[in-house]
């Protein structure tokens, strides 16, 4: 898809292998996928170039199910995913980092003290550029 960032990359789930869940995604998500892939070389190029580690990009429903995420999750789009990037810095850098630049993400959300959430808008869509942390005590926005 980029230089960075495969296919096979964005779509893989030890989930849906372990559930034998298909998680082929159909055309609108591939073009989706598409942008998601080059959001994401712009964050690494944002971290110094360094490699971004995603635990979770594309889910299909019955996965999204399975893993107990809302039904309006990005991920489902193609347009959303999981990540840290250790070399760069602990998550809280590299969310600063993120809400700090010119990229124009639709959401990005510091989940857990774990990792990053980051979702791009669908085409034609204005980014909304929000901002949020969610932990054991809720949902607020991230300062």
């Amino acid at each position: 898809m980029t230089p960075h960032f495969s296919l096979e990359e964005l779509t893989f789930s030890s989930t849906a292998i372990r559930l034998e869940i298909d998680n082929t995604p159909a055309e609108a998500e591939l073009n989706n996928l598409q942008k998601l892939a080059e959001g994401l070389e712009q964050i690494r190029t944002k971290l110094d170039s360094n490699a971004i580690n995603i635990s979770s990009g594309y889910r299909c429903l019955k996965l999204n199910r399975a893993l107990k995420s809302r039904d309006t999750s990005y991920h489902l789009r193609g347009l959303a995913a999981d990540f840290t990037c250790p070399k760069f810095g602990g998550v809280d850098e590299v969310m600063r980092a993120i809400a700090d630049s010119s990229i124009e993400f639709d959401q990005l959300i510091y989940e857990f003290d774990s990792w990053i959430h980051i979702g791009f808008a669908e085409a034609g869509a204005k980014p909304r550029r929000q901002m949020f942390t969610i932990d054991k005590k809720g949902v607020r926005a991230y300062l």
